[in-house]
């Protein structure tokens, strides 16, 4: 049998009861298999106790470096364990209940930005998606799970759809407000080539610029919007309003920050400094902007913002930047979900949309309600594996409860959902796609062609 160094990972930002439960499980089920387990059982929550555990394992000779990707967290430690072992490295992660309730793991979107990250390096991996009871680790274990690589196909028939689109975007500008987040490469970019492949150019920008032309405002200068939001959220009022006054004022000083800079979408780094230094969140603008056509990518994810303008150049409609955050096999379903910054009129309108606090932060503003049902087109202009892409896919939103608060949708894809969960991560693919309805594939295709991208459907 062999000796598999394990690294279990998590944050404790989210349910870390829960996640110390999952945690029990998956040694449990790993135990069972009779290989030699060494490293630590319980969670890593920073970088530091990572690194530390890591070279206790790399001194114990190790057969294979393990991740238990237990909740959310970025890729960053991953990539040192990859870059610290030149051995076979797996990871697993675990979904968990739609309940309606909080993301009390976020596990996969965990998962999602590995694989980007990994696939960027070159490195190839073993990965288990699934629940510790039944989950064939054997096999995972075994180097029976191979990541692989999936290759985009040169993009066909071009037209006057996609010239336009091409057209539409060049000479656009998006104001990158902040950096991203250490530990997610799948928002890193490069404004030359950015430019060179769309006409779209980026204006880097500092948030604290944000904050204080926000802070700056009148006393009342959040007063009409608050009126006007309280119209589409009836419980407006059930939030706090210091809270929800600093995030209204936030739409108010993107407003003036887009007509200064003449700016066409916008990619902000919205956490944590929106709740930790400002104090209120950016989510529920970020709705607001989408509606108004406005594209916001949070995570300061520049090629998300980009994917937007493109999928709303070709669907004529409002866009929604999405995590996939679970594939369910046996329901044949994904889930698709951003804390609560969907845009209103993509609500299920049998539904009250319904004002929230942030899950992790607590903090206002975010919207609250279940996707409507419908066609869907997903999209993303990638940079996976270090070759630029459009990956495509379309599916049927579900008439469903929410499956998690804010705003998500139960999603069909039109392929089996084993099939699009192994394609994601054979691809690369970054954890933000863009959400539209109807069906954009063609123009899409088009686009892709007029662009000179390569196009991987999904």
């Amino acid at each position: 049998m062999s000796r598999i160094g394990l690294l279990p990972l998590g944050r404790p930002t989210f349910d870390v009861d829960f996640a110390s439960e999952k945690l029990a499980a998956m040694l449990a089920a790993l135990d069972a298999t009779g290989h030699d387990l060494v490293g630590p059982r319980e969670l890593l929550f920073d970088m530091q106790a990572g690194r530390m555990a890591l070279a206790d394992l790399t001194r114990q000779g190790i057969d294979r470096v393990l991740v238990l990707q237990v909740t959310f967290t970025d890729a960053a430690m991953v990539v040192e364990a990859a870059n610290g072992f030149d051995g076979p490295l797996a990871i697993w992660a675990v979904p968990e209940p739609r309940l309606g309730g909080r993301l009390r793991l976020n596990a996969f979107c965990g998962l999602n930005l590995a694989s980007h990250a990994l696939g960027l390096a070159g490195r190839s991996f073993d990965w288990l998606y699934a629940e510790p009871e039944g989950a064939n680790v054997t096999a995972l274990l075994a180097g029976e799970r191979p990541s692989g690589k999936l290759a985009p196909q040169a993009a066909t028939g071009t037209g006057p759809e996609g010239e336009r689109i091409a057209k539409a975007l060049s000479g656009k500008r998006i104001g990158r407000i902040g950096a991203h987040p250490d530990g997610f490469d799948t928002c890193a970019y490069d404004a030359d080539t950015l430019k060179a492949l769309t006409g779209v150019s980026v204006d880097a920008l500092e948030i604290q610029s944000l904050f204080d032309d926000a802070r700056a405002l009148p006393d009342d200068a959040a007063a009409g919007l608050r009126a006007q939001t309280a119209q589409a959220l009836p419980d407006l009022d059930a939030v706090d309003p210091a809270e929800l006054d600093r995030s209204l004022r936030l739409r108010v000083a993107l407003d003036h920050l887009r007509a200064r800079g003449s700016y066409d979408a916008f990619a902000i780094r919205c956490w944590p400094e929106t709740f930790t230094e400002y104090g209120g969140a950016v989510c529920g603008p970020v709705a607001q902007l989408g509606e108004a056509r406005v594209p916001c990518a949070c995570e300061a994810d520049v090629y998300g913002a980009l994917t937007q303008m493109l999928l709303q150049e070709a669907a004529g409609a409002p866009v929604f930047l999405v995590d996939l955050v679970d594939m369910d096999e046996g329901d044949n379903t994904g889930v698709v979900w951003h804390c609560g910054q969907a845009p209103l009129s993509m609500a299920d309108p049998d539904e009250t949309p319904h004002a929230t606090i942030h899950t992790n932060r607590k903090m206002p503003l975010l919207y609250e309600f279940p996707l409507k049902p419908g066609r869907v087109t997903f999209a993303r202009v990638s940079q996976a594996h270090g070759q630029p892409r459009l990956v495509i896919s379309g599916g049927e939103a579900l008439k469903r409860p929410k499956a998690f608060t804010g705003t998500s949708g139960v999603i069909r894809f039109d392929r089996p959902a084993a099939d699009v969960l192994d394609d994601v991560i054979a691809s690369g693919l970054e954890h933000h796609m863009a959400l539209a309805y109807g069906d954009h594939r063609p123009a899409l295709r088009q686009a892709a062609a007029a662009l000179g991208l390569p196009v991987l459907e999904i």
